[in-house]
C-alpha cells in the first residue's frame, strides 16, 4: 500500500501523521475543510491537499479510487465543539461515514482505518476498561462513535480490512496545535501564566503522545491483514490523575508554577487498558506525558507558538464559532 488518504488531515494528529507518512515513503493525500489554516501541512512532491467537505458525497468519488488505504480522522473532535451545533456534528461525525465507507469499499480500498475514541465506554468503575467491555457513550459525540464503529465492522471483508482504534486523549506539539486538551491545556498555563488552576483533579485521564498515535497509525498500514482484520483496539498509555499531570507539568517547567485546586461538578474519569494492542500487535507507546510536556516546553522557547492565550486558531469551539462553521 502506497497511497494514503487522510481525512481530517490538516488537523492536530493528521499534520504529524502527514509528515510521518510521507518520511515512510507514502503518497498522502488529505481532505480537510481547512479551517485552522492550510500552512501547517506539509510541502512535499508526493503529498496532495484537498480542501473539501467529507459530506461531499460527489468530491469523494473523486478522490477516493486509487487510494490504497483510508485513515479516518475527520471529526468534529470533542464534546464541547460538538454541543457547539449538533446537527453539525451529526451531519460530519455519523451522516457522513458510512456513505464514505461504501464508496472506499467500492473503489478498491485495501483498508480503512478509523478514529474512534475511548469515550464511548463512559465512566466505569473498573480500573482497566478493555475492548470487550460495553459501551456506555454519554454524549452525541461518543455516541455517534460508537454508531460508526458498529457501521464499520459490517463492511469488514476479505478485500476490505477495517479496523477501530479508541485512542486516549493525544497530547503533545503539532504544527496544529491543540491548546484545548488536558496535558497542553496545563502546559500552556505554566508557561505563559506561571500558574494552573486544577478543577477538581482526581479525575483520571488516559493519555498518547502524537508522536505514538502517529506511530500507530503508520503500524496499522504495515501489518498483515489478519492481524488487525474487523478489530478494534483501544490506544493509550498513561492513565494519571488531573492533579498528577499538574504536578509533572510542574515539574517540568519550574517550582515557581502555582497549582491552585478548586472544587468542580465534572468528576468523568476516564481509564483504558492498553494489554490488548500490545499484546496482539506488539504496539507500546516510547514517548510519556513529560516528553509531551518538554516538547511543548522547547516549541514556546522557540516561538513556535504565538500567541497562545489569545489566538483561537488553538482552540476548536472558538474557531468554530468565529467562522461560524454549518
Amino acid at each position: 500500500m502506497k497511497n494514503i488518504l487522510i481525512t481530517g488531515g490538516a488537523g492536530y494528529v493528521g499534520s504529524i501523521l502527514s509528515r510521518r507518512l510521507l518520511e515512510n515513503g507514502y503518497h498522502v493525500s488529505v481532505i480537510d475543510l481547512m479551517i485552522y489554516g492550510e500552512e501547517v501541512l506539509p510541502v512535499h512532491a508526493n503529498f496532495k491537499k484537498i480542501k473539501g467537505d467529507i459530506r461531499d458525497i460527489e468530491l469523494l468519488k473523486s478522490i477516493i479510487p486509487g487510494q490504497d488505504a483510508i485513515i479516518h480522522l475527520a471529526c468534529i473532535s470533542n464534546d464541547p465543539s460538538f454541543e457547539l451545533n449538533p446537527e453539525l456534528g451529526k451531519s460530519i461525525n455519523l451522516d457522513a461515514f458510512e456513505p464514505m465507507v461504501q464508496i472506499a469499499k467500492d473503489s478498491n480500498v485495501q483498508r480503512f482505518i478509523y478514529a474512534s475514541s475511548s469515550s464511548v465506554y463512559g465512566i466505569k468503575d473498573t480500573p482497566n476498561v478493555t475492548e470487550d467491555m460495553a459501551l456506555d457513550p454519554l454524549t452525541d459525540y461518543s455516541k455517534f462513535k460508537a454508531m460508526c464503529e458498529d457501521i464499520l465492522s459490517k463492511y469488514q471483508s476479505p478485500e476490505f480490512t477495517t479496523v477501530t482504534i479508541r485512542p486516549a486523549t493525544v497530547c503533545g506539539y503539532s504544527p496544529r496545535l491543540r491548546l484545548d486538551l488536558t496535558v497542553n491545556i496545563l502546559t500552556n498555563l505554566a508557561v505563559n501564566k506561571g500558574e494552573i488552576t486544577v478543577f477538581g483533579g482526581q479525575q483520571k485521564r488516559p493519555n498518547l503522545h502524537i508522536e505514538d498515535m502517529a506511530a500507530l497509525y503508520l503500524l496499522l498500514l504495515e501489518l498483515p491483514d489478519d492481524k488487525i482484520a474487523g478489530k478494534t483496539f483501544n490506544a493509550g498509555y498513561e492513565n494519571h490523575k488531573v492533579a498528577e499531570i499538574a504536578e509533572m507539568v510542574r515539574a517540568t517547567i519550574g517550582p515557581q508554577v502555582n497549582i491552585i485546586t478548586t472544587s468542580t461538578d465534572d468528576n468523568r474519569s476516564y481509564h483504558i487498558s492498553s494489554e490488548k494492542i500490545k499484546k496482539e500487535i506488539g504496539f507500546v507507546p516510547t514517548h510519556t506525558i513529560t516528553d509531551a510536556i518538554q516538547d511543548l516546553k522547547n516549541a514556546f522557547e522557540e516561538n513556535k507558538i504565538p500567541n497562545s492565550l489569545t489566538d483561537d486558531l488553538y482552540f476548536n469551539v472558538k474557531q468554530m464559532q468565529k467562522i461560524k462553521l454549518t
